[in-house]
């Protein structure tokens, strides 16, 4: 790291946000790439990845990402922070494996006995050629606990049965699938073995896969930025940054902290106009540093009107100038479809219409079935 690496302003560290997550201009790249270009999509709440990628691609459409799934080329699973994630087919061993890591889908203090990994890797056996439900994950677990008595500690299995097993339904080596075998708008909720990987991976390569992968979408950022998106250590991370050192740029933020980032990202000039978004519901952008230090993208005067901490939302908003500035949602009333913008300041004339603008046409997007399509904004 240099002596004195440049200092980067709150104003260049947003641009080079927004320009890498085609929030600036949006990005004219296959939906695949874009997948990977953005990072990994939150979609616990399954509308919120179609919000997200209208709002950053040239062009797409929901039954875009339908098709994607269906054809195996982008996968859905519990990965980072034990949460559903949209990522690449490509990409997801390294994500699986670096979550994976730190998951623990045991219930109980005791020892979960050598058989626990007999169970997973019986389990995602199971699941390879056919999609599994919840019911049928218990059941099997309940069946090969039966042949198997000294496997689990007995609090394990009394801690798993009074949940009906439901933690091993976020195994890692899982990915949802639609019980139906039809993607469409409803949350899939069935299971199948992920992909068998092309190639083997060690923890630290898959780890330094992932910090390249952040910076990528989310840089610069600082260690601690990356260890909080996936829920890790600091110290393994900072030891994962010292080994990728030789291939990154240094810089420092307003407070003195060391950032990195890719040399050819893009880290545009912190005047260039920033067209207001909508941004989806769990949105990546929010989450992707740690919660000391998001003021890049989202004002610290309206943390605690996005971010409902008695439930753990993320309501989807809007920003203005690069700043999240508001939130939005929409509603079906009698075949109209009516997105509400909600703002959490004044809300500038030259930005209104464009704003407006682009609100009407995600509702257009997301509910082509509307017979009518309309934008308020609440006073």
């Amino acid at each position: 790291m240099p002596d004195d690496p440049e200092r980067l302003s709150e104003a260049a560290l947003n641009r080079a946000l927004l320009a890498r997550q085609g929030l600036l201009e949006r990005l004219d790249l296959p939906l695949v790439e874009t997948v990977e270009a953005i990072g990994a999509i939150q979609a616990q709440h399954w509308p919120a990845p179609p919000v997200a990628l209208w709002s950053r691609m040239r062009t797409f459409a929901p039954g875009d990402l339908y098709a994607a799934l269906e054809r195996g080329d982008l996968l859905t699973g519990t990965l980072l922070r034990t949460t559903l994630h949209l990522v690449s087919a490509r990409e997801h061993q390294a994500y699986a494996a670096v979550a994976s890591a730190v998951a623990d889908w045991r219930r109980s203090k005791a020892q979960a006995g050598e058989g626990a990994q007999e169970l997973l890797a019986a389990l995602v056996a199971h699941a390879r050629r056919t999609a599994r439900t919840t019911e049928d994950v218990a059941a099997f677990a309940e069946a090969w606990v039966e042949e198997h008595p000294k496997a689990l500690h007995r609090d394990e299995v009394k801690a798993q049965r009074d949940r009906n097993w439901r933690a091993l339904v976020r195994l890692q080596g899982f990915v949802r699938v639609p019980e139906d075998g039809a993607w469409d708008a409803k949350a899939p909720s069935s299971l199948r073995a992920a992909p068998k990987p092309r190639k083997k991976l060690d923890l630290d390569t898959a780890l330094d896969e992932v910090v390249m992968r952040h910076l990528r979408a989310f840089g610069p950022a600082s260690a601690d930025d990356v260890a909080g998106w996936i829920n890790w250590r600091p110290k393994p991370v900072r030891e994962a940054v010292a080994r990728l050192e030789p291939e990154l740029v240094a810089f420092e933020d307003e407070a003195g902290r060391a950032l990195y980032d890719l040399p050819d990202a893009p880290r545009p000039d912190p005047g260039t106009p920033a067209p207001p978004r909508l941004l989806a519901p769990f949105d990546s952008i929010l989450l992707a540093y740690s919660p000391k230090h998001r003021g890049r993208i989202l004002p610290d005067a309206h943390r605690d009107k996005v971010y409902e901490r008695a439930n753990l939302r993320i309501k989807p908003s809007y920003t203005v100038d690069g700043l999240v500035a508001g939130t939005w949602d929409v509603e079906v009333k009698r075949g109209e479809a009516l997105v509400t913008l909600r703002p959490l300041e004044k809300l500038p004339k030259a930005a209104r219409g464009e704003l407006v603008e682009e609100a009407e046409g995600l509702a257009r997007a997301i509910r082509p079935e509307a017979k009518g399509h309309r934008v308020v904004v609440a006073r």
